[in-house]
């Protein structure tokens, strides 16, 4: 499975590409960080994001994208533009009928460091180790981008198994409820 992994940002949006394989399994294929002038209007950061977003799906072909999940941030100036940077990814990844994850940092940093509350070092050395770089990815914005791919290669699975039993479930529940419904308009015999 290849995976675009994203950890968006207007400043900075971290661009990882994973191929991932049988088990645990990983091997990086492009890592880069795009960035935008702050002096740039909102409108100009988001399409040159985009248009990143769109020449990395076109190159790599990415058979899943995996964004970091905004969820809560002191800054809610910064919270936004980073959830613009993120849905601008989506976008990209859904007009291609490319699936989009959204993990938040403390699944990725538990996959990858096995802590949810990992230090942003602690991901780079793991992003760094699990793939065998030779150099340490930089900045932290393209370890992270590397580390959502990562993340979504082993966790994809377990997610795919959720899903399935959710659905099994649910259909279970639905047959039973037909079957009561039949009973019930049986009557008592």
């Amino acid at each position: 499975m290849r995976v675009l992994g994203v950890d968006p940002g207007l400043t900075r949006c971290g661009f990882g590409v994973v191929d991932g394989g049988s088990g645990r399994t990983v091997a990086p294929v492009a890592v880069d960080v795009i960035r935008t002038p702050a002096a740039l209007d909102l409108s100009s950061r988001l399409l040159r994001i985009s248009e990143a977003a769109e020449e990395w799906i076109e190159l790599y072909r990415p058979e899943v994208v995996a964004i970091e999940r905004v969820f809560s941030q002191h800054n809610v100036r910064t919270a936004m533009g980073t959830a613009q940077a993120g849905g601008v990814v989506a976008l990209a990844a859904a007009r291609r009928s490319i699936p989009v994850c959204f993990h938040t940092p403390s699944e990725v940093k538990a996959a990858v460091t096995g802590s949810g509350s990992a230090e942003k070092a602690q991901v780079t050395a793991m992003v760094t180790r699990i793939l065998d770089l030779s150099t340490v990815p930089r900045p932290a914005d393209a370890a992270d981008a590397l580390a959502l791919a990562i993340c979504h290669c082993w966790r994809a699975p377990m997610i795919e198994r959720m899903a399935r039993a959710e659905a099994a479930a649910a259909e279970q529940k639905r047959r039973y409820q037909a079957r009561l419904a039949e009973l019930k308009k049986a009557g008592p015999s």
